[in-house]
């Protein structure tokens, strides 16, 4: 992916500029829980983003893959997390299991009109269309700009994002 090439300075910078224009949306701001993702690979790293919505006191859930699909799992400051699926750190077992309104979602390339490339599972598409079914949740993409491409093929589950922030600002989906 175009993110791997990014130097360790850049991504750093990158990532905070990025934390800070999450921080400053007002619908994440009134947000009393927000998922993120624990970075694998050399996805944006929301640590600290996770930690300045902690601050701020909103909760934060992580993403858990299951047999049945993701689950999104409390994760309070301090918290052990357990090794998962596909490389990822998860909340432990007994973290209890919430549905988030508002998303902060991994990817390794988006378009303009929100559409993202995961990693070929359809995890993120089918929790949104679970969620969507209690109204539309606000699933914001993250993702450093290299990573953007001009088309993203799409099929009829694929659910497209409502925001993508990169360290070059918020992008509003077309949608088409």
């Amino acid at each position: 992916a175009r993110r791997d090439g990014l130097a360790v300075e850049a991504r750093e910078d990158a990532a905070r500029r990025i934390a800070e224009i999450v921080l400053s949306r007002p619908e994440i701001a009134k947000a009393d829980l927000v998922s993120a993702y624990w970075p694998i690979r050399s996805e944006v790293d929301v640590r600290p983003l996770i930690a300045a919505l902690r601050d701020r006191g909103q909760a934060v859930a992580l993403p858990q893959v299951t047999p049945d699909g993701l689950v999104f799992r409390l994760a309070a400051e301090g918290d052990a997390l357990s090794p998962g699926g596909f490389g990822l750190s998860e909340p432990g077992p007994d973290a209890p299991v919430v549905d988030p309104r508002v998303l902060l979602v991994p990817l390794a390339a988006f378009d303009r009109r929100g559409h993202r490339i995961g990693y070929g599972k359809g995890y993120y598409d089918r929790a949104l269309a679970r969620l969507d079914a209690q109204g539309r949740a606000l699933a914001i993409g993250i993702a450093f700009a290299a990573q953007e491409t001009p088309v993203v093929p799409d099929g009829p589950h694929d659910r497209p994002l409502d925001g993508i922030v990169t360290e070059a600002g918020l992008i509003h989906p077309t949608g088409d």
